[in-house]
């Protein structure tokens, strides 16, 4: 998706950089930090989708906006 010349990739690296910490996915998806991490842990469809976007340093959780923003695109064409 493009707004004023900008895809969603852009525009989250712009915000946040190439790599989103759970703080900021939870921000971009309005959810709370908590319910996020809840729901990322879980044996649904919204974990499987997202955690395919996860990218763990150490014990840091971090996800790549190349691939949210490629979720977030999908999700706005259903």
């Amino acid at each position: 998706m493009k707004v004023d010349g900008m895809t969603t990739e852009v525009q989250l690296i712009e915000r946040y950089g190439i790599l989103l910490s759970l703080d900021d996915l939870a921000e971009v998806l309005k959810r709370s930090r908590d319910g996020l991490r809840i729901a990322l842990r879980g044996d649904s469809e919204f974990a499987r989708t997202w955690c395919s976007a996860k990218k763990k340093i150490g014990r840091r959780v971090y996800f790549r906006a190349s691939d949210v923003a490629r979720l977030i695109d999908e999700c706005w064409q259903c």
